[in-house]
């Protein structure tokens, strides 16, 4: 799945590829999807798109936010850039027909939201309407002081996974730019906030700083693709593709587990339980 630093790269490549370029057609919900969510009835789309340019993309936690002149898209899914004559995706949740003979698509992965918005105007889907209200962790106004007013009485109870990635407390942060977060700080993802001594929490802080800007400077994870289907320059220590390679810290094996309905990636010698 997408998140924050996959979110800013292709906004920006959209920004340097579609910006200013009307759209022809644009087709929702053409392939239905269960865990795809829309505002209105999709059907509605073209008639709130047709003939519009294609304004500033910016990335709003894991969803992409494109203006439409009077209308915002805001995507939860990736999107692909399709060249002249180049063959559209047999299936999609959202296409836009472009002027210039080229398109961009996007596609449901396990879920996503596409919404058309009037401006200004709340989806009604709390992960976007958050995302918006609170500080990015790639700006300056989530700072230390910042991150520790995430934290309240119950925070000690939580294991350091369900602080980091859940309840939308950092939007754009979700399980998979979790796992290296969590080994730069060396935290296992299972243990409780309350056990955390302040160096440490300081450690989780300046992790969630520098790993997620170092993600966005390299064009996103190795394990996602970007607005023209490569995957991204950041190498990832911790996932799908690392399993039972050794630590580049440690030598230790990296491992996988399953841990609060989704996958969490260790390094059993830096990331004591």
């Amino acid at each position: 799945m997408i998140e924050l630093p996959e979110t800013v790269v292709i906004a920006d490549q959209i920004n340097a590829t579609a910006a200013g370029i009307r759209i022809a057609r644009a087709v929702a919900n053409a392939s239905p999807h269960r865990f795809a969510w829309y505002t209105g009835d999709p059907a509605a789309y073209n008639a709130h798109l047709a003939g519009k340019a294609i304004g500033r993309a910016g990335g709003v936690g894991a969803t992409i936010e494109i203006e439409v002149e009077d209308r915002v898209l805001a995507v939860g899914a990736p999107i692909r850039y399709h060249a002249q004559r180049e063959p559209r995706p047999a299936k999609h949740q959202l296409l836009l027909e472009l002027a210039d003979g080229t398109a961009l698509s996007a596609t449901a992965q396990m879920w996503g939201g596409f919404f058309c918005l009037p401006r200004g105007e709340k989806a009604g889907f709390l992960e976007y309407d958050l995302a918006k209200e609170r500080p990015s962790p790639l700006g300056d106004a989530f700072d230390r002081p910042y991150f520790d007013s995430l934290r309240d009485a119950g925070t000690p109870k939580l294991s350091a996974k369900a602080f980091l990635a859940t309840e939308q407390r950092i939007p754009g942060l979700g399980n998979g730019v979790l796992q290296d977060i969590l080994w730069a700080a060396r935290v296992y993802p299972k243990r409780k906030m309350g056990t955390l001594s302040e160096a440490e929490l300081d450690a989780l802080f300046r992790a969630v700083k520098t790993v997620l800007a170092a993600m966005t400077e390299q064009g996103g994870r190795d394990t996602e693709r970007d607005l023209f289907g490569r995957p991204g320059g950041y190498t990832t220590v911790l996932s799908k593709h690392t399993v039972g390679q050794p630590c580049p810290a440690c030598r230790s094996i990296l491992r996988k587990e399953v841990y609060m309905g989704g996958a969490i990636y260790t390094c059993p010698g830096c990331q004591k339980a």
